[in-house]
């Protein structure tokens, strides 16, 4: 990784890093897209992203990275999404990108 952020500075280049591991993508994105089922549901810059989640998706995601305190991590409330019950639980059949903070896109379901 270090590699790759050096190769970044020195060449000016630009990557599509696609990862589970959002703490490592919070250290080496400038953007993040949040994909849910192969579509982009929040999509902001990594600072914005990181501390103000919009999408009940991104909140989980972001609420099960660990914690390398095992105090802290214990006392962690985990966020649960409604995944397999529902065909499409966050209404992405009816939904429309927003930008609805400067630079900040989310899918808003249309009902």
């Amino acid at each position: 990784m270090k590699l790759l952020e050096e190769l970044q500075q020195r060449l000016g280049l630009t990557y599509l890093f696609i990862a589970h591991d959002l703490s490592m993508v919070k250290h080496i994105s400038d953007r993040v897209a949040v994909m849910y089922k192969g579509r982009i549901v929040e999509l902001a810059e990594s600072e914005e992203l990181y501390s103000n989640p919009l999408h009940a998706y991104t909140k989980s995601l972001l609420a099960a990275i660990p914690v390398p305190d095992p105090k802290i991590e214990s006392r962690k409330k985990l966020i649960v999404h409604e995944e397999a019950t529902k065909a499409d639980p966050y209404g992405l059949d009816r939904s429309q990108f927003v930008e609805v903070n400067d630079g900040h896109w989310l899918a808003v379901a249309n009902i």
